[in-house]
């Protein structure tokens, strides 16, 4: 056993002496680079494109080992151009990444994330400053609508609209959204309790909602149908405040109701949390 050890202690030594810094550094770059790959793709929905790719890799690979012919044959031909491929469905995600590098924007590429999970005080903080902002914009009858992102990355929401990354604050949140803003019209995306940026695009449900609702409430549960955000909805004709979750429009929330939703969806565990109804496209309250 002692000569065993001592055969793997010199192979080890030779096969250290082998290895230059030049080797070492070539390793380095490349995890570097596979890290930021996957970092961009899952800042946005196209790592739903790379689960893609991976589950078929893994039936190519199914179907080659049970030598079934014509299936291989024609995924054998996507994957001989998979570079060309990958080039076309993620060009959005290499030419933003490509900018950023050509603006000298490296914050987004640290190491370290900036968008690490907050102490639970400083949420509520931010909770606080997002009701105190509503209650405010409802009794004034000023027009918003407000992100806040699941776990699903919002990353091509983000990209519609102006980045500020900033902490949430009660006038912050109010003068996004006062009616002279150029960012008015758009969503406000708020990211691990930051407010990411505002004037953003949202997609609107294609579902049958009441007509006294407009393109803010069919934003909100559009946007609510495509991810797993929570949206909260400040009408401008009404002042009532609304929240779309999974598809659904819960309306004419008090103060009181919207702190319990913030609070269940940002600090809660998900076993305590309270669902809303998961009935589609329902409207409570309406």
């Amino acid at each position: 056993m002692t000569a065993f050890f001592h055969w793997i202690g010199e192979n080890f030594m030779k096969l250290v002496s082998m290895v230059h810094w030049y080797d070492i550094l070539d390793i380095v770059l490349v995890a570097l680079v596979f890290y930021y790959c996957i970092r961009l793709f899952t800042r946005t929905r196209s790592i739903h494109l790379v689960r893609g790719f991976v589950f078929l890799g893994l039936f190519y690979f199914i179907v080659s080992a049970l030598n079934m012919s014509t299936t291989s044959f024609l995924f054998s031909r996507l994957f001989s151009d998979i570079v060309l491929v990958i080039v076309l469905l993620f060009q959005p995600e290499f030419r933003r990444a490509i900018e950023s590098f050509g603006r000298g924007d490296f914050t987004k590429f640290t190491l370290f994330s900036r968008y690490s999970s907050l102490m639970r005080e400083e949420t509520q903080q931010s909770i606080s400053a997002l009701v105190k902002a509503s209650v405010n914009m409802s009794d004034n009858k000023v027009g918003a609508l407000m992100v806040l992102e699941g776990k699903s990355p919002l990353g091509e929401i983000i990209a519609t609209g102006s980045e500020i990354d900033a902490k949430i604050s009660e006038p912050l949140v109010e003068n996004i959204f006062y009616p002279k803003s150029p960012l008015h019209d758009g969503a406000m995306v708020i990211r691990n309790n930051r407010i990411t940026a505002a004037g953003c695009i949202l997609p609107l449900t294609q579902n049958d909602l009441s007509r006294e609702l407009g393109t803010r409430h069919r934003a909100a549960v559009g946007m609510s149908e495509a991810s797993d955000a929570l949206v909260v909805v400040v009408s401008e004709e009404t002042g009532a405040i609304s929240v779309a979750q999974g598809g659904v429009l819960r309306r004419r929330l008090t103060s009181g109701e919207l702190l319990e939703i913030l609070t269940a969806f940002l600090i809660t565990d998900d076993e305590k949390t309270p669902k809303l109804h998961r009935r589609k496209h329902h409207e409570k309250g309406a």
